[in-house]
């Protein structure tokens, strides 16, 4: 059911009520022909949700303040609200395959939601619905690599190109493998850089790699310990000192 929305009850209706279930705003008035045609149309979208995301409508004639607030400058106007902010938008009548994808971005898909677990079946689940859900093959991938099985974890990362957590543990998995008969020092080394990771003992780790960069000439290989330690970058945030000092050395020694 759609809920007409005042500058009086806007702030629990729309900004408190979005830190519980997101929350779309239709702003729209009566002179507003497009404003017809979206709005049955949000309405039809939204009731197929389940509950799980909320419309509500602003009349811009007679809430002046919040289209000025919310710098209205034509409508229909729509602006969904999550968390008290506003994180999606758009202006227009859209068509209604449109609307399912807007709605589809603010609410998370089932694939999404099994992505959210840590558990293998809920993992493998996701990425039965959505094969390239990133966030759950890399879940996956490590609880792989946890048990020793680096080929199986190789075989379902290598397919997520441009995601360089998915690419670093790909690249782990392949290392790993080549070292499985391995018994010198240096892949001795290598594994305790690997078990550093898991442990959270990332500059253990990242020094342990930068030692088998600096020690290793085959080219592919290189690329391959690059390729773990951007992904641990990536874990750290890009401004996290420990990821700018090792990023600095990285390209120093590929250089």
């Amino acid at each position: 059911m759609t809920v007409d929305v005042n500058e009086g009850d806007f702030e629990s209706r729309v900004i408190e009520r979005s830190r519980e279930v997101p929350v779309v705003v239709d702003f729209w008035a009566e002179w507003c022909g497009p404003c017809r045609v979206l709005g049955p149309a949000l309405e039809a979208a939204v009731a197929t949700r389940g509950g799980e995301v909320e419309l509500v409508k602003v009349d811009t004639d007679r809430n002046p303040n919040l289209a000025i607030s919310f710098q209205i400058g034509s409508i229909p106007a729509v602006k969904a609200f999550r968390d008290g902010n506003v994180v999606s938008e758009f202006v227009g009548a859209l068509r209604p395959p449109q609307i399912e994808q807007f709605l589809d971005r603010l609410v998370p898909s089932a694939a999404d939601k099994l992505a959210g677990a840590d558990d293998e079946e809920s993992l493998r689940k996701a990425l039965e619905l959505d094969p390239r859900n990133a966030t759950a093959a890399v879940k996956l991938g490590r609880l792989l690599l946890g048990r020793g099985e680096a080929i199986e974890a190789f075989e379902l990362l290598d397919r997520f190109r441009g995601s360089f957590e998915a690419e670093g543990l790909a690249a782990r998995a392949r290392l790993t493998a080549d070292l499985a008969g391995a018994q010198t020092d240096g892949a001795g080394a290598l594994s305790r850089s690997f078990a550093a990771w898991d442990e959270g003992r990332l500059e253990d780790a990242l020094e342990g790699l930068q030692q088998a960069l600096a020690e290793s000439e085959d080219q592919e290989r290189r690329d391959l310990l690059r390729k773990v330690m951007v992904a641990i970058f990536t874990e750290l945030g890009a401004d996290h000192p420990l990821a700018r000092e090792h990023r600095r050395r990285l390209a120093a020694a590929l250089t």
